[in-house]
């Protein structure tokens, strides 16, 4: 029986995952603390809007793979934001304190704007990037279902042994949950429309994710270094490059841990 091997989340869009022990799923099938905050182009609208936009309207590993290499830290409590590049702190403050989101949002859209690869660089209009999110709802994935997902340890360690990387950073790809003891690798994928059971709550496995050049960028780096789409297209998926897929909460929510076994029906 497969079993989670781990967990993470992502306070801030783009930005290195934290690893928990566990998480929390919220009633709408999110996890908590997960893509609360986000720094979107100046002119994507009012910054007291944060409706779900499309990913290109943010700075992030899309446009900008250099920011795979900053890692976050944020405290539920005391609301409290950290950015950092390795151990160099950039970003640091409170977001409930406008002065701060200003100053946060400024050395943000200073720090892109020293990147060779940015969606800032003439394009005056988009500056400066606007922190958005109240530090409580999961606003701001990729897809407006913003559902959790999920890969296994097999899977990844064939795509690493085709792209010639076997410590392939399973980081590139921003899932919420990994798991280990899968038969074959790339089974998960055969679960879609199927249950999956985590200790007391119940999912359905929607779909899997087709993966766009987000998954080039080295988590470590910050380059474009593996060509992760063709290489699932060639030697594991086919036509579409597919890899993790998206659980839907039908159950009551609850929390997930590190060593929860998976039941699939």
């Amino acid at each position: 029986m497969p079993g989670i091997t781990g967990l993470f989340r992502h306070p801030v869009k783009s930005l290195t995952p934290e690893s928990c022990n566990s998480l929390a799923i919220t009633s709408d099938g999110r996890i908590a603390g997960d893509r609360v905050l986000a720094f979107r182009f100046q002119n994507a609208g009012d910054p007291a809007d944060w409706t779900w936009q499309t990913k290109h309207n943010f700075a992030g590993l899309v446009n900008t793979p250099g920011l795979a290499k900053l890692w976050s830290k944020f405290d539920d409590d005391s609301r409290h934001l950290q950015i950092y590049e390795n151990s160099l702190l950039i970003v640091d403050g409170s977001i409930d304190d406008p002065s701060h989101r200003t100053a946060m949002s400024k050395t943000f859209t200073d720090y892109v704007m020293t990147l060779n690869d940015n969606p800032l660089s003439g394009h005056p209009e988009r500056c400066p990037l606007v922190l958005v999110g109240d530090g409580k709802q999961p606003l701001f994935h990729d897809s407006a279902d913003g559902l959790i997902t999920l890969y296994s340890t097999e899977s990844l360690a064939a795509l690493g042994a085709a792209v010639g990387d076997s410590d392939l950073n399973g980081r590139r790809f921003r899932s919420n949950i990994v798991i280990s003891g899968m038969p074959t690798p790339f089974n998960e994928l055969s679960w879609i429309n199927k249950s999956l059971r985590i200790g007391e709550m119940e999912f359905v496995v929607t779909k899997a994710i087709t993966r766009c050049l987000v998954t080039h960028a080295n988590p470590v780096t910050g380059k474009r270094d593996r060509d992760i789409m063709n290489t699932l297209t060639k030697q594991f998926t086919g036509d579409v490059p597919l890899f993790a897929v998206k659980l839907q909460l039908i159950s009551e929510p609850g929390v997930v841990s590190v060593g929860d076994a998976i039941e699939v029906s």
